[in-house]
């Protein structure tokens, strides 16, 4: 049995690299540059919930993401996600709803200008956490991600990390990469995911200059 689990926890580790692999191809159009200074006359509204620190999402309830120190391709990913209904929240679908490509590239350029440059280093190791490795395949061994396209998790905040995970688990967010590794996960995993990440050093709340 026990080798069984081993196994399973070593195909799911190279099933995640693998996507990762491939999920870089589905990606290349999110890593146009965008206009810093163009975004922050554009976003500037964000740092109402995500300048705040501990600030939270009404229903359900937990801690809006840190965005300080992400990835911009990641986030432009993210905000087309919200535009394009491939991820649901009521707040942000209507943000992102009028805005055009270059809008979301300039803001994810602005946003991910704020707060300390993220750089992956030595860290702390995974050893012995298998549903940590497997994330780490793609988010970096000290969740800092090595691909524009795959966010940075050290220093999120734990609520927001379980939120996404069962986001993912549910369908309620779609990507052809983290829908099946979520869908592996038991809830006690996700808890254990989530908690591992956030006590990383890695991303701020925004806050304006």
């Amino acid at each position: 049995m026990l080798k069984n689990t081993v196994t399973t926890k070593m195909k799911m580790t190279v099933f995640a690299a693998m996507l990762c692999i491939s999920g870089a191809f589905f990606t290349q159009t999110a890593l146009a540059e965008g206009d810093a200074e163009r975004g922050a006359a554009l976003g500037y509204t964000c740092l109402g919930c995500h300048g705040i620190e501990g600030y939270r999402n009404a229903y359900p309830s937990y801690r809006v993401p840190k965005l300080g120190g992400q990835k911009a391709a990641y986030l432009v990913i993210a905000i087309r996600g919200y535009r394009d209904g491939t991820r649901s929240h009521p707040t942000m679908a209507a943000q992102a709803s009028s805005m055009s490509d270059q809008d979301i590239d300039d803001v994810a350029a602005y946003l991910a200008s704020m707060g300390k440059d993220t750089v992956a280093s030595g860290g702390s190791k995974v050893a012995g956490i298998e549903e940590v490795a497997t994330c780490a395949a793609c988010h970096g061994q000290n969740g800092i991600s090595l691909s524009p396209t795959w966010p940075t998790l050290a220093g999120q905040h734990e609520d927001y990390i379980l939120h996404a995970l069962m986001q993912y688990r549910e369908g309620a967010r779609k990507d052809p990469v983290m829908m099946p590794l979520a869908a592996a996960l038991s809830e006690d995993d996700v808890k254990l995911v989530a908690r591992y990440f956030s006590q990383l050093d890695g991303l701020e709340t925004t806050k304006a200059e």
